[in-house]
């Protein structure tokens, strides 16, 4: 991404960039709880636009969890899971995301999912956080 690690860095503990960038093309998302701090909790919805169904309620996917490391400007880990009738979904999730420069003075997101539900098709996931990533570089880029 064209921007500082500070930048994204900033953006990855904003709960309103989050509900900007961190959803797919087809969902609009909305951050109930947010602690930005080791230990704080967080509680986003990401609801589909049309009429496809969702992992919690009608068209709605709600995931819940912690932020369990922040080391400012390197590393977010995130430990979440699924809000569901579903015990299948209900796995506990971890997502890691570090941060690096790059030669040209911008920053090298990679995000590591581990844990996520068998239910769920991993290309389904790299789909969604492809395009999150691709909206967070528009936000970070000022785009």
């Amino acid at each position: 991404m064209r921007a500082p690690r500070s930048e994204v860095y900033a953006a990855l503990l904003d709960p309103a960039a989050v509900e900007r960038w961190r959803v797919p093309d087809d969902m609009r998302a909305e951050v109930h709880e947010f602690e930005a701090r080791e230990g704080g909790r967080f509680r986003v919805s990401l609801t589909y636009v049309d009429d496809r169904p969702g992992k919690s309620t009608g068209r709605t996917d709600t995931y819940a969890g912690t932020f369990t490391r922040l080391d400012p400007d390197l590393v977010v880990v995130e430990t979440m899971a699924f809000e569901s009738d579903d015990a299948a979904m209900t796995t506990p999730m971890t997502m890691t995301t570090t941060l690096a420069d790059t030669p040209d003075g911008g920053c090298l997101v990679t995000m590591v999912h581990e844990g996520v539900p068998d239910v769920l098709r991993p290309e389904d996931n790299e789909a969604g956080m492809t395009m999150a990533l691709d909206h967070l570089a528009r936000y970070v880029e000022g785009g």
